[in-house]
């Protein structure tokens, strides 16, 4: 399937009080895409030292992600194809693994507001902050 990606600071939005970007996390998921290891560990993160949920409510959220969404393995070569992303693009380490990931899975587009908005990687991957009007 080209499809869809969603990174960690997307999916964050699940759990906020801003109704509007919560609305649209959830419109994403519901849609379907796929998602890495690296996403739910950050997310796991995320949930319980900055969202302060304990850890039966950092499960249930990853479990119905899980459940969602296609997960998709971190491994050697994603790690080698995400090296290459970031020295060709300047991507950070842990941006251009997500985006990496997003290509292993076939994926076409990434949903992400912390990396460049409309960037069209050459390997056919297009980055889109899913919150911009």
């Amino acid at each position: 399937m080209p499809g869809a990606f969603i990174d960690t600071n997307v999916l964050v939005y699940l759990a906020s009080s801003d109704a509007a970007k919560a609305d649209r996390a959830e419109a994403l998921v519901a849609a379907g895409g796929a998602i890495s290891v690296q996403v739910l560990n950050e997310l796991a993160n995320v949930a319980r030292r900055k969202m302060g949920m304990n850890w039966a409510e950092t499960r249930a959220l990853l479990d119905t992600l899980r459940a969602l969404l296609t997960v998709r393995p971190l491994t050697a070569e994603v790690h080698d194809r995400g090296l290459a992303l970031a020295e060709r693009y300047g991507l950070s380490i842990y941006d251009a693994m997500i985006a990496a990931a997003a290509l292993d899975a076939g994926c076409n587009t990434l949903w992400s507001e912390d990396m460049q908005h409309g960037m069209t990687l050459a390997e056919g991957l297009r980055i889109t902050d899913p919150f911009r009007g």
